[in-house]
């Protein structure tokens, strides 16, 4: 397993080890021992979960306040997406920065996404199966979300987004800027 560091404190790129031969490939998704020894960060997931998209959808800009903030490890199982995380804890010195990755088949790297993001993906190929882990539980009353074309963001989607496929809920979330003493 490789980890890279991002230029955002605790935002991981994981490539695992992939062992490939004539009947197809396997690999260690996730190893909680390694993980903590090449990261120093402990994880404690309790919940995976699973979505399909067709090409074109955008789910996000999601995150769940605290106590029920979650980290994440996110992949992609089947096709591709371009996945956003928004840095949304307080006294980051990265605070409102974003950092895009494009997770597919292909590369099968995994992002870890700590607690204190907000998250969203776009997908950019048929039938994307999205895979992720959780820490916490999910909370309805603690769901929050920002607007995916937040102007003071200044998301680069690499995508024509009038083409997009989005939710009425998550088109009409509210700004960053409206959402600073909710955090």
């Amino acid at each position: 397993m490789k980890i890279t560091k991002t230029f955002i404190d605790d935002l991981y790129i994981i490539e695992p080890q992939i062992y490939n031969d004539q009947r197809g490939f396997f690999f260690e998704f996730y190893n909680k021992h390694i993980f903590k020894e090449l990261t120093g960060l402990e994880v404690d997931f309790i919940q995976d979960n699973l979505a399909q998209s067709k090409k074109g959808v955008l789910r996000g800009l999601h995150f769940q306040k605290a106590p029920y903030a979650q980290a994440k490890l996110v992949s992609v199982i089947k096709g591709a997406v371009l996945d956003v995380v928004v840095d949304l804890r307080n006294g980051s010195k990265t605070f409102g920065q974003y950092f895009s990755i494009v997770l597919n088949e292909q590369n099968r790297q995994q992002l870890f996404i700590p607690r204190g993001f907000a998250h969203a993906y776009l997908t950019l190929a048929d039938d994307s199966l999205f895979f992720y882990k959780i820490d916490n539980i999910y909370q309805p009353q603690s769901e929050a979300g920002i607007k995916f074309d937040d102007p003071d963001l200044k998301i680069d989607w690499q995508y024509d987004l009038s083409q997009i496929i989005i939710s009425e809920k998550d088109r009409n979330l509210p700004y960053l800027k409206d959402l600073k003493n909710y955090l």
